[in-house]
């Protein structure tokens, strides 16, 4: 018998029964009637922490009174203000501090990182990412090909679905690196695929294709804060991920980037700017350019004060809360939501995401029986009914249930919106 009811009341019991209850109170939900929205779009952007507008003001406040001296004064100066959600990150990545940086976006950083980390040759040129992999990377990773000087036509190798619903098995990764890894220069996959919510074993992928000889990155943009990380013990060579997402960072907010500490003394090539060379002799204005050890030595501009504000005020939710706790929840929630579309909505969708919860995060990636125009009404008819996930062409709803700020009454509330809308839209 399952351990989960489908009942308002039932919902009602575990949401007051959450120890992580408190902390939906400190995000501003967004309005829908009388009531709040339904918001399950934590994977494309997150919602905003009460705290932000405080944060903001605090930093409007320091500039309206010490100007550029604020660079220097105060509680938290801005010369070093990036370091101020430098050791949360590193917590919630599973790295050292100075692996990690707060800067740029996500493909800013995905360029930079290859600058260094993509050093193709003839005999091996090639990168190596997955088919229908997030438009970003691959346009990323096919523009680099090209600026080398090779054609992403032979050298940008795509990792076929071996498994239904288009997830890809460890075995199908191993066998391309088998196959292509004596040309790969660079391995580039997600943490968690984007369309199918599908979790990458990092660690593995990095052991398989270092035995080959290749470079190991990965784009993190759904997976920090949605799943567990370790990205030191992983041995990636670098990541890079957006903050925007699960962790809360507002519209088009500072990104983030990893590089492992063997490569903190790297002299690899890279696109330098004066806010990566060495803090200690930063301001000697010297000619020549002298990394910062470790991450932050591939800074190019000084950090936007009003855009890591509310990232901070965010990543301490996250450092009070704790990913083992969040973890915990993330995993029962979206097993609701699952057994609720199984169990009271499997004649109107199924599930592409995988079933162990070690193999997925928070998302659920659903896909509308009878195919895009029908899939598409009953997305338009939840956004209307204040029930906000996501769409992907041509026929998936994304509905991410995050642990910090969603309950089990609302995945009881998106359930029974979709069966009154297949009640009255029958197939």
């Amino acid at each position: 018998m399952s351990v989960y009811q489908a009942s308002a009341e039932w919902a009602a019991q575990r949401d007051a029964a959450d120890p992580l209850r408190s902390y939906r109170d400190q995000f501003l939900i967004p309005p829908h009637g009388d009531g709040q929205c339904l918001y399950f779009c934590g994977n494309s952007l997150g919602l905003q922490p009460r705290g932000v507008r405080q944060a903001i003001e605090t930093e409007l406040e320091r500039w309206s009174t010490l100007a550029v001296e604020g660079h220097f004064k105060g509680e938290q100066p801005w010369m070093t203000y990036h370091e101020a959600v430098r050791d949360h990150l590193a917590e919630l990545v599973g790295a050292e501090p100075s692996e990690v940086v707060a800067m740029n976006t996500l493909s800013v950083n995905l360029h930079l990182m290859m600058v260094s980390f993509y050093r193709p040759t003839a005999q091996r040129p090639a990168i190596l990412i997955e088919e229908g992999a997030f438009p970003t990377d691959r346009y990323a990773v096919a523009s680099q090909i090209r600026f080398h000087g090779f054609d992403p036509e032979r050298d940008l190798i795509e990792l076929k679905a071996d498994e239904p619903n288009g997830t890809l098995s460890m075995s199908a990764i191993e066998q391309a690196l088998t196959e292509h890894g004596s040309r790969v220069a660079l391995v580039l996959l997600p943490g968690v695929q984007y369309r199918t919510g599908q979790v990458f074993d990092l660690p593995a992928i990095t052991r398989l294709a270092h035995a080959q000889g290749c470079t190991v990155g990965f784009d993190l943009a759904h997976s920090v804060g949605n799943v567990k990380l370790a990205l030191h013990d992983a041995q990636a060579d670098f990541a890079v991920w957006c903050n925007y997402k699960y962790l809360n960072g507002g519209p088009g907010a500072v990104g983030g980037a990893f590089v492992h500490s063997r490569h903190a003394h790297s002299e690899l090539p890279r696109f330098a700017g004066w806010w990566g060379h060495d803090k200690t002799t930063r301001f000697k204005m010297g000619p020549q350019f002298d990394a910062t050890p470790g991450a932050e030595g591939w800074q190019l501009s000084n950090p936007p004060i009003l855009a890591l504000a509310p990232l901070r005020a965010s990543l301490e939710l996250f450092h009070r809360a704790g990913m083992d706790a969040l973890r915990a929840k993330s995993e029962d929630l979206t097993g609701y939501l699952e057994w609720l579309v199984d169990d009271q909505l499997s004649h109107v969708l199924e599930s592409l995401t995988p079933r162990e919860p070690e193999r997925r995060g928070v998302q659920l990636s659903l896909r509308v029986h009878g195919g895009r125009e029908r899939g598409r009404a009953l997305f338009d008819h939840l956004v209307e009914q204040g029930i906000i996930g996501d769409w992907r062409e041509p026929d998936v709803i994304r509905i991410s249930p995050t642990p910090l700020y969603n309950r089990y009454s609302d995945c009881f509330g998106f359930a029974q919106a979709v069966r009154a809308w297949a009640e009255q839209h029958p197939a």
